[in-house]
């Protein structure tokens, strides 16, 4: 089984997998009851499942939104799939995302932090936390974002001179082949660093290196059969390296963010804050001279916030643009047409966000690069906020929901040619540039349930 796989992956020794094992047998003889006591004739159906295992032995941890996909071809959209003994919702396809996730958003509002988030954000943070706390990280993300980030010329200023930098590194290797990985993750870095810090790194600087190579460890390893398998039965951590490893590489990431934050401090001028860091500080600042003791602005709450807004952007941007350079590869007549398109509207200026409505191929290409590429094929786990219904099924308050966003970008209803890479998806017939519903990959999901409100 996956689980006794895990635990002899991890070193333990014989007896201490005995012991672990001898442990389950216990949790099953007080929960194998229970399994299915909340079942009813209105609750979504699924998969029977084994006492305390749920249905791991029908799933394959590797690769568990492929299960999933194959479990909605037999369940239908809203089904059950019980993840060990943890019972959870899963959602498939365009109308049923939409349904809960936008149109029922206060109901399926709630995260559902799992052990190994909780672990490295204790509940602080924007993207893994809830209630007022949640709220407030909202609200100061919202606005701050709004003055230094998304929409505003400082932005496209900065993307455009890290776009220059990044080109200059590829063009070092003067057209011989080389790996994109880091190079591509380090620009999108320094985006988000010149937006929060107000600073960006060389990329020869190992601080950057390390940073970027930490949140490619930490996203690989989350994903990991240990960790999946850690979030199921938190009583195996002494057995599991991986958390131990995401945890301290979490804290490695706060001990360099405090770094840079104490610098900022030494020249906070709170009458012109250089990015989000400096809006934070200036109101910790403001709360702390008031006196206030049960303030958001913390410590926590800032390196949380800055980390979360690293690790949602980073890794899946970077990972899209990586996407996007092997399918202009592999589609050489879309490359060209691409460049045919950018060298008559912009020629040899720099590219500034006003050219977007001019360039509807392109654009084209970038939405379909998104569908296609996949990049996050599960959304981060909910949970209902009260009893609700959905297509027919009763959801019981508190039940873990997952969107299966593979489903979405695929749907067979909402797309012409799921599977293929097609610009088209985004065109109409005379090749203007068009907004799918049903597109929605893990940036809009993130800015709609993290960002926009509950």
């Amino acid at each position: 089984m996956a689980l006794i796989e895990a635990l002899l992956s991890q070193g333990s020794g014989t007896g201490t997998v005995l012991g672990a094992l001898l442990l389950c047998l216990v949790i099953y003889l007080f929960s194998s009851r229970s399994s299915s006591r909340d079942e009813g004739k209105n609750y979504p159906p699924g998969p029977k499942p084994l006492p305390l295992l749920g249905n791991l032995h029908t799933l394959n941890l590797k690769k568990t939104y492929m299960s999933l996909c194959e479990l909605s071809k037999r369940y239908g959209s809203v089904y059950t799939v019980h993840f060990g003994p943890k019972k959870v919702v899963i959602l498939s396809g365009y109308k049923a995302v939409k349904q809960a996730l936008v149109n029922l958003s206060e109901e399926f509002g709630e995260r559902d932090i799992t052990p190994i988030f909780h672990d490295f954000n204790q509940g602080y943070g924007i993207v893994f936390s809830n209630g007022e706390n949640w709220r407030e990280m909202r609200r100061f993300a919202l606005s701050n974002l709004r003055d230094f980030g998304m929409g505003k010329k400082r932005s496209e200023q900065i993307i455009t001179e890290e776009t220059q930098y990044l080109k200059e590194e590829f063009e070092k290797f003067e057209g011989k082949p080389f790996e994109t990985t880091l190079l591509t993750a380090m620009a999108v870095s320094n985006v988000i660093s010149a937006i929060i810090y107000s600073t960006r790194f060389e990329y020869s600087n190992t601080k950057l290196h390390h940073m970027v190579k930490r949140a490619y460890e930490n996203m690989r390893m989350t994903g990991s059969t240990s960790v999946q398998l850690y979030n199921m039965f938190p009583w195996i951590r002494p057995f599991m390296a991986n958390q131990e490893r995401i945890v301290n590489n979490v804290k490695e990431t706060v001990r360099q963010s405090e770094e840079i934050i104490n610098g900022l401090k030494k020249t906070l001028n709170p009458l012109d804050p250089r990015g989000i860091a400096d809006c934070f500080l200036i109101r910790q600042q403001k709360d702390e001279e008031s006196g206030k003791t049960d303030s958001f602005y913390n410590s926590m709450n800032l390196y949380c916030t800055i980390n979360n807004l690293f690790g949602a952007g980073t890794d899946t941007t970077a990972t899209t643009l990586r996407w996007g350079l092997l399918l202009m590869a592999k589609y050489p007549e879309i490359q060209a047409r691409v460049q045919d398109e950018i060298d008559r509207v912009i020629g040899g200026r720099q590219p500034v966000a006003e050219d977007r409505k001019n360039l509807s191929y392109t654009d084209a290409v970038i939405h379909e690069t998104q569908r296609f590429a996949n990049v996050i094929p599960l959304g981060s786990p909910h949970q209902t906020t009260c009893d609700v219904h959905l297509n027919g099924y009763l959801i019981k308050k508190g039940t873990s929901v997952w969107a299966l966003l593979a489903s979405v970008l695929r749907d067979e209803n909402e797309w012409e040619t799921p599977d293929s890479f097609n610009p088209s998806h985004f065109l109409n017939k005379q090749g203007q540039f068009v907004k799918r519903d049903a597109f929605m990959p893990f940036s809009a999901v993130l800015l709609l349930l993290s960002i926009k409100a509950r």
